[in-house]
């Protein structure tokens, strides 16, 4: 009796440790693809900013200098698509700061743009939240196969939070449509809800392909495909939202609040379908949120007035300078035979050479 005891702790044992090593796998994987989407993001930059000092610009998608750094982006997106598959959302998805610090390091390093104190302390942050998030996030062990996710899909906790998810969306986007109002909270939050269907759904697809690799194929349960049409879905009206933001708001306002946004919709994903933070410890929830308030700092220092620092001043409006008058005309009139007027309104055909 003894011996069986201690055989099937040792195979309890030897299954967790081989869990821990699938989750260091996966955020392996998430770091790896946050930095590699940080490098595709200033290859596009430095492609962009070449062709604006071309005398003829050409279109920025016959660059192969920028094509380089779209393969990057599917490659790094490809890396925390498949970080799902071995991590927990709530371990995945605040790891995300590491490409807004990342970036911010790659474009001083390669771009020469100026180095802040806030840059540094960002950074440093980033550190320490990651590795606060790597060590206390929910250590779930938990393999996704088809059945798993059958079986969250109709649990009512999931079916009470879609509901509840819908009817916000519908009236934010009652608001957004009809009364025209395009505050950034209002676009950021669509997304957040749109995000939170995109992580299930990548979690989902990633964990069946994972466990269709390592044990059984789950390629041919209709939830598989029924996820694979939410996750694609929501990506596209997530983009929509998102682009519209960026279009209305500034880059350093909607990169560190959209961070902010989709991070806690991500985990409360998580909570909510997988039950992650099941049987978890006061204190390790406490230090787990205290590293994503970290990681939402780092994306506020990181980017904050570094849009400012590259408005291009192509030219010197005499209107702002104290002390000076702007001309009305300064150019010749073809038809008359004044050669411009003065600031008073003379003519300067009568004032004395």
């Amino acid at each position: 009796m003894g011996g069986d005891y201690w055989a099937g702790k040792r195979i309890q044992h030897g299954y967790v440790e081989h869990m821990s090593q699938f989750h260091l796998f996966g955020v392996l994987l998430a770091v790896v693809g946050n930095l590699v989407i940080s490098i595709s993001l200033n290859i596009q930059k430095y492609s962009h900013l070449q062709s604006a000092h071309r005398e003829h610009a050409r279109p920025f998608f016959r660059s192969l200098v920028w094509w380089g750094g779209a393969l990057l982006m599917a490659l790094g997106e490809a890396g925390n698509f498949a970080a799902y598959g071995f991590a927990p959302v709530t371990l995945v998805a605040p790891l995300g700061c590491m490409s807004v610090t990342g970036s911010a390091f790659i474009s001083v390093m390669f771009l020469k743009e100026n180095l802040r104190a806030s840059d540094v302390l960002g950074m440093t942050l980033a550190f320490a939240g990651s590795y606060l998030l790597v060590n206390f996030a929910p250590n779930i062990s938990q393999a996704v196969s088809a059945r798993t996710v059958q079986y969250y899909f109709v649990g009512w906790q999931f079916l009470i939070y879609v509901i509840l998810e819908i009817l916000i969306f519908c009236i934010l986007l009652y608001f957004y449509k009809r009364k025209g109002m395009k505050h950034i909270v209002i676009l950021l939050t669509l997304v957040a809800l749109l995000a939170s269907l995109t992580v299930i759904s990548v979690k989902a697809v990633s964990g069946m392909i994972t466990f269709s690799v390592t044990d059984k194929t789950q390629l041919t349960y209709p939830i598989f495909y029924i996820m694979f049409v939410i996750m694609i879905a929501s990506c596209v009206f997530q983009v929509k939202f998102l682009n519209q933001a960026t279009k209305l708001y500034n880059t350093a306002t909607v990169v560190p609040v959209n961070h902010m946004f989709f991070t806690t919709s991500a985990i409360i994903a998580g909570i909510i379908f997988y039950n992650e933070f099941l049987g978890a410890a006061f204190l390790a929830m406490f230090i787990y949120f205290f590293g994503c308030f970290l990681s939402f700092l780092v994306c506020f220092l990181v980017t904050r007035h570094r849009e400012k620092e590259h408005l291009p001043q192509s030219y010197i409006d005499l209107g702002t300078i104290p002390g000076k008058q702007t001309l009305d005309k300064i150019q010749p009139d073809s038809n008359g035979l004044s050669r411009g007027t003065l600031p008073d309104g003379s003519d300067s055909t009568k004032s004395p050479t």
